[in-house]
């Protein structure tokens, strides 16, 4: 009786050591961490409203030429003097050339079409529309002191045109603008012009400024 009990306890013993062994040699298994949600604060999007770009526009002067980069050696008004020479006809209109005189003491330089129209009166009124302008516009030009540079303008026979139309009306001088100038020179001149805007043409023709 004592030899089965002391073997039930040995039995008992040698499946506690195996258990033991069991549990020593089981993998750790490692638990998984815990997911932490990750509160992030959205930035607060703001529309910004952003004014848009100013441009300057340069007007064109009555010369009809906006100032280049060669502004501070253009021809000015009182760089010139600014005659009328003599001309020739063609099919009712007579040709007549601006003469452009540097009666300055500096070098300057002179391009492009000039502002044309009749004048008439005290306060130097303009009469009718100013000269279309007639080609291209052609390359900057030199004017040494004494030098000078022409332009041809057309004056048709307003005479052709209908009276009621063109309104007649008697003109004592054509106003001269430079080329991007904004003063301008009275040049005499003794006709008629058209002090409509309506007429069918162009009473005044103008071309660039050569040499």
């Amino acid at each position: 009786m004592k030899n089965r009990n002391w073997v039930t306890v040995a039995t008992f013993a040698t499946l506690g050591l195996a258990l033991a062994a069991c549990g020593e040699q089981a993998p750790q298994t490692a638990s998984p961490a815990a997911s932490t949600p990750t509160s992030s604060a959205s930035p607060t999007s703001e529309t910004t409203t952003t004014p848009p770009a100013t441009t300057t526009e340069s007007s064109a002067s009555p010369g009809g030429e906006a100032p280049g980069a060669n502004g501070d050696n253009l021809c000015k008004v009182d760089d010139l003097t600014i005659t009328l020479g003599g001309g020739e006809g063609a099919a009712g209109t007579v040709y007549r050339q601006l003469e452009f005189i540097n009666s300055g003491k500096r070098t300057c330089t002179i391009q492009g079409f000039p502002g044309v129209s009749y004048t008439a009166g005290g306060d130097e009124h303009q009469v009718g529309p100013a000269a279309f302008r007639e080609g291209t516009k052609g390359e900057p030009i030199e004017l040494a002191p004494g030098q000078k540079a022409t332009a041809d303008v057309g004056f048709v026979q307003v005479r052709n045109y209908d009276p009621g139309t063109c309104q007649p009306t008697p003109v004592t001088g054509i106003k001269v603008y430079p080329p991007q100038e904004t003063a301008y020179k009275i040049v005499p001149f003794e006709g008629t012009g058209c002090a409509s805007e309506q007429i069918p043409g162009n009473q005044l023709t103008v071309k660039t400024i050569q040499r």
